[in-house]
C-alpha cells in the first residue's frame, strides 16, 4: 500500500487473535502496523507481532525492490511492534536500530542484539534520510517508558507509535470513533497527563498523515481525530447522556436498570447506553463509562459487599484513572444492603467524583414505591 510516492505500509493484519493482550476481545482482528521510507537511505518504522513476522518480511521485501534498509526506527519495544526486530535485523544484517536511551535495555530482555552500531536519539533529535528528515519525539508513557513518536518533514507525517489507534483490522468496516475510543481508554487511558503533554508538542508541527502503529493511516480531517485526543486524554465528557452499568444477582437489580433507562429516556435524556457487567465486554464498559459525564452503578449486594462483576468493573475505572464524573447508585439487598457502601468506598479513591444523593436502595423485587424512587432518580440525572 502506497501512503505517499515515498512511504509505503507493509504491516499485516491479524483475522486469527481472539484477545489483544490476552484480554481485550477484537471480533474484527487487529493490525499491525509498519512503514518504511524510501529515500538515498531507507528507514523502516517498526516491526510487528511474532504472529505475523513472516508476511511482515515479504512486505517488506516486496517494498524494497532490491535494496536494503538502512535504519529500523523502533518507536515501541511491546512484543505486538518489536517482536520481529532480531527476524528483520538476521535478514539484513547491516540494519542500524534507531531508538532512544530506554529502548535498548528494554528490547535486551526480548533479544541477544549486537547493538554496537544502533543509533541512540533524544527530543528533538533528526535523522536526515535524503530529501526525508526525521525528527524524533520523545513520549514516555504513552503508554511505555520508552515510547517516542517521529514526523517527517518532507510528507508532513506523523508515526505515532500507539497514538491514535484502534482495535479491528484494516479491512473491517466499523466506527473508527468506537474502537479507537475502547483501544485508547483501555490501553493508554492511565496516562492522560502524558498524552496532553505529547499533543502540545505535536501542536507545534504541521501535521497532514498520522500513521499509527494499530489502524487506518489517517489523511483526512485531522482535526477531528486531534480533537478525539484531546477530551479522551484530559477526561472531559464526550456524549451528554446517561451510561447504566449493572450487575444483577437474581434479576430484580436488572429490571431496575432498564426500568431507570426507560424512565430517562421519557424525561428527555438525550442518550442512555447499558451493560450487563456479568455478560457484556468489560473494554466496552469501560470505554462506556468516560464516553459519558453521568453514570448510573446499579448492583445487587453479596457476602457483605458488592457483585463481584461491579468490583471488577470499579478497579477498572480506577486502574484507568477515572475521574470528573457524576456518579448515582441503585443497590439490592433482601436483608442487609451493602452494595452501594462498597461501591462508595472504591469511588472515594478516584478524582473528582461526584455521587449523586440519595442512593436507590432496593429490597428483592421492584415495587411500586422502587419505581417512585427511580423516577426521581431519572429526573436528577437528566436536571
Amino acid at each position: 500500500m502506497t501512503i505517499t510516492k515515498d512511504i509505503r505500509y507493509i504491516g499485516v493484519d491479524d483475522k486469527t487473535i481472539d484477545l489483544f493482550e490476552g484480554q481485550y476481545v477484537v471480533p474484527n482482528g487487529v493490525s499491525y502496523n509498519s512503514y518504511v521510507i524510501m529515500d538515498e537511505k531507507i528507514a523502516v518504522m517498526d516491526t510487528v507481532d511474532k504472529r505475523a513476522t513472516a508476511q511482515f518480511l515479504d512486505n517488506l521485501e516486496q517494498a524494497l525492490q532490491g535494496r536494503k534498509p538502512d535504519y529500523l526506527v523502533v518507536s515501541h519495544v511491546e512484543p505486538d511492534h518489536a517482536a520481529s526486530v532480531k527476524a528483520l535485523v538476521d535478514k539484513y544484517p547491516g540494519v542500524k536500530l534507531v531508538g532512544n536511551a530506554k529502548t535498548f535495555p528494554m528490547l535486551a530482555q526480548y533479544f541477544e542484539l549486537d547493538l554496537k552500531d544502533a543509533v541512540t536519539v533524544k527530543d528533538g533529535d533528526t535523522l536526515k534520510l535524503g530529501k526525508h528528515e526525521l525528527t524524533f519525539v520523545m513520549a514516555p508513557m504513552v503508554h511505555w517508558p520508552e515510547v517516542m513518536v517521529s514526523y517527517d518533514s518532507c510528507d508532513k507525517a506523523l508515526f505515532s507509535a500507539d497514538g491514535f489507534g484502534k482495535f479491528g483490522a484494516l479491512d473491517a468496516d466499523e466506527d473508527w470513533a468506537c474502537e479507537a475510543r475502547r483501544y485508547y481508554f483501555n490501553i493508554v487511558g492511565k496516562y492522560g497527563g502524558q498524552v496532553q503533554a505529547l499533543l502540545k508538542k505535536a501542536a507545534a508541527l504541521d501535521i497532514q498523515i498520522i500513521c499509527p502503529l494499530h489502524g487506518p493511516v489517517l489523511k483526512e480531517n485531522l482535526g477531528y481525530y486531534l480533537e478525539k485526543y484531546d477530551i479522551w486524554s484530559s477526561y472531559s465528557v464526550e456524549s451528554e447522556g446517561v451510561f447504566i452499568a449493572y450487575a444483577s444477582l437474581h434479576g430484580n437489580t436488572a429490571q431496575a436498570a432498564h426500568k431507570l433507562a426507560e424512565l430517562l429516556k421519557s424525561a428527555g435524556c438525550p442518550e442512555v447506553e447499558m451493560i450487563d457487567l456479568a455478560r457484556g465486554d468489560m473494554a466496552e464498559a469501560v470505554e462506556g463509562a468516560f464516553e459519558f459525564g453521568k453514570v448510573v452503578l446499579a448492583a445487587s449486594s453479596y457476602d457483605g459487599g458488592v457483585m463481584p462483576f461491579m468490583d471488577k468493573f470499579l478497579h477498572h475505572l480506577k486502574g484507568k484513572n477515572y475521574q470528573k464524573r457524576t456518579v448515582a447508585l441503585i443497590e439490592n439487598g433482601s436483608w442487609a444492603p451493602s452494595s452501594a457502601r462498597t461501591m462508595k468506598e472504591i469511588l472515594s479513591q478516584m478524582k473528582e467524583i461526584t455521587v449523586l444523593e440519595p442512593v436507590v436502595t432496593l429490597r428483592g423485587a421492584v415495587k411500586d414505591s422502587d419505581v417512585q424512587q427511580l423516577q426521581a432518580l431519572a429526573q436528577a440525572l437528566v436536571k
